[in-house]
């Protein structure tokens, strides 16, 4: 069964950094783009990054850019998020994907999903 696993949610003061990591086991998610979505309380799910499979090509939301990175390691089939700057704006549910990469920039069509990961910034 695939699935994909995040870790290193958390708690962080405004100004922070805080880095996601997400596993994938159970089938091989090596020639899939990988990609992050996040929910706020009240708010749709909205896209925040991805990168192709190859790790050549990243592409950032805009309230992100600058301040967020997205790497992957496919030698052991990980995404990474590494989050700076952190603003109490972040705070959401942080939710690692992997599919075709056109799927990416909208939620609706993403088909794997891990389970999510809560990420608080206090001001």
């Amino acid at each position: 069964q695939a699935q994909l696993v995040e870790s290193g949610g958390g708690l962080v003061q405004a100004g922070g950094s805080l880095r996601l990591s997400c596993a994938a086991s159970g089938r091989s998610f090596m020639s899939d783009a990988k990609g992050w979505f996040r929910q706020a309380p009240g708010k749709e799910r909205e896209f925040v990054a991805a990168i192709s499979w190859s790790g050549s090509n990243a592409y950032y939301a805009d309230s992100v850019k600058g301040r967020f990175t997205i790497s992957r390691d496919n030698t052991k089939n990980t995404v990474y998020l590494q989050m700076n700057s952190l603003k109490p704006e972040d705070t959401a549910v942080y939710y690692c994907t992997a599919d075709e990469l056109f799927r990416l920039v909208n939620a609706a069509g993403v088909r794997y999903w891990g389970q999510g990961t809560q990420v608080t910034v206090s001001s």
